[in-house]
């Protein structure tokens, strides 16, 4: 075979084929571990759509809610409208340095045990195992002839796998409508195209990255592993292999007599439980998710044969060093505990500090005016000038609000709207905004010309509901205008 073919793993080809991966269970404190997080995450995504919070008789009363209809978004006791995108803004920029912060600290920890791809990785793996058998009966069931047995045990799994992705589709769509009018909707056939679509999407995606491409995304597809990569500094956690202990391999629990050995045994159980498939004794490598299952795996066999565990281990450069020169292994406390760490949280809780005080004192009126430029202003016969202006309120509160929109700094001003007459023009207008809407009138500014130049005057809109004697209700905004 050819120098070509043997880097390409196949002659003539350009690309080795993917082996297949069956990893095998193993329990221990870190599967333990992924149980929690799996059960976790899977329930907060399942279980949030179908949560109530009361909001009054004006407003949706699902807790979290993406309200495209009417452009808001709602989560709990918090609404936010699309001139506050900020929030969104600012709740990306916390998740991305909560990502730094976390692999500054563990590792890879988040690819390990939080990322939906590993989430749901993880439960079709559990299910493949379910129906047909640990690792060495899959291996066994993929080298038999076809059979019935054979037939039924595929055709149940990938109907699992299928169901489970119908269910995680269902469940996206559920947070852009009312949970239960929408299943009632989607299961009778009266839903919108829309949402059988993007449950279809969803299905497709879920059961085609999550049962069959599996490690592929990980290691392909997903940029975070390059980008953790050059985060990553001697003082960083990594899963990690302590050659210096484990080598030289006896191939066996019987050692060879005056042949010195490491603890290893070679046994493969580390290999053998990994999702990733690589093995972790090779060292560092981009394929690893830190997941800890080979941990798990080894400190059984170690617990076996009768040496110490910690041969595969959560672990620092700088302390692999220490402890290869006989210095005891260090805390992760320790490890967590530092400068770096402390900088990322800093600007992480910073923010959030920020965004809590910014939601504490919003207030929840607001006033935007645009000037009509055709025409520009017309000139009365008695000499006084009117102006046309569309000006909108907004009313954030989930209960009718009555405002009062009123002219400062333009002495002897009137204004009225479109909906009534000239002669009904006063000081001031009067007009009830709906709950949770924004009220677009065309107004009429009308006053004596004070001279060659234009005039510069305030619309200011006031609530006239000061329900608790909060700030917020008695606020007041205005916007400078301009009489020609």
């Amino acid at each position: 075979m050819s120098n070509h073919a043997n880097r390409t793993g196949k002659a003539g080809g350009l690309y080795a084929r993917r082996p297949d991966i069956f990893p095998r269970a193993v329990d221990g404190f870190y599967r333990r571990l992924k149980w929690a997080v799996m059960a976790a995450t899977l329930a907060v995504y399942y279980v949030t759509p179908w949560i109530r919070w009361d909001r009054g008789p004006y407003a949706p009363n699902q807790a979290v809610l993406v309200d495209l209809a009417n452009r808001r978004f709602y989560f709990f006791a918090i609404e936010i409208w699309p001139h506050e995108f900020y929030y969104v803004a600012g709740l990306l920029v916390m998740a991305g340095i909560g990502l730094f912060l976390l692999t500054a600290t563990v590792g890879r920890a988040w690819c390990g045990y939080a990322c939906p791809q590993t989430v749901w990785t993880d439960l079709f793996l559990h299910i493949e195992r379910m129906i047909d058998g640990d690792r060495n009966a899959q291996m066994r069931l993929r080298n038999a002839p076809l059979s019935v047995t054979k037939v039924a045990k595929r055709v149940s799994k990938h109907s699992a796998w299928l169901a489970v992705g119908v269910l995680t589709g269902g469940a996206w769509i559920f947070y852009f409508a009312d949970a239960p009018t929408l299943l009632r909707a989607f299961v009778t056939g009266t839903a919108a195209p829309v949402a059988y679509s993007t449950v279809a999407l969803l299905t497709a995606t879920t059961y085609v990255f999550g049962g069959w491409m599996r490690e592929q995304v990980c290691i392909y597809m997903c940029p975070w592993p390059r980008i953790q990569s050059a985060m990553l500094d001697e003082r960083s956690l990594i899963v990690t292999y302590k050659d210096w202990r484990g080598e030289p391999r006896s191939h066996g629990i019987k050692r060879t007599e005056g042949v010195p050995t490491g603890d290893c045994i070679d046994c493969n159980a580390c290999v053998q439980v990994c999702p990733t498939g690589i093995d972790i004794r090779n060292g560092p490598q981009l394929a690893c998710i830190t997941c800890a299952l080979c941990i798990d795996a080894c400190d059984d066999m170690m617990a076996r044969i009768g040496r110490p565990r910690g041969l595969i281990d959560y672990a620092t450069f700088e302390d692999c060093e220490e402890e290869r020169k006989g210095a005891p292994p260090v805390p992760i406390r320790r490890t967590i505990l530092r400068s770096r760490t402390f900088l990322y949280f800093g600007g992480w809780a910073a923010i959030g500090i920020a965004m809590a005080i910014m939601l504490g004192a919003r207030t929840r009126l607001d006033l935007s005016v645009g000037q009509e430029r055709n025409p520009l202003y017309v000139q009365l016969s008695d000499g006084s000038v009117r102006n046309a202006y569309t000006v909108k309120v907004r009313n954030m509160e989930t209960r009718p609000r009555p405002v009062r929109i009123s002219i400062e700094g333009l002495p002897g001003a009137l204004v009225w709207d479109s909906l009534s007459e000239e002669s009904t023009a006063a000081q001031s207008l009067t007009l009830t905004v709906a709950p949770d809407q924004v009220e677009r009138r065309r107004l009429y500014v009308r006053a004596p010309r004070t001279g060659p130049q234009p005039a510069d005057f305030r619309f200011r809109v006031t609530a006239l509901d000061p329900q608790g004697g909060g700030d917020d209700d008695a606020a007041r905004f205005d916007r400078p205008e301009t009489l020609r």
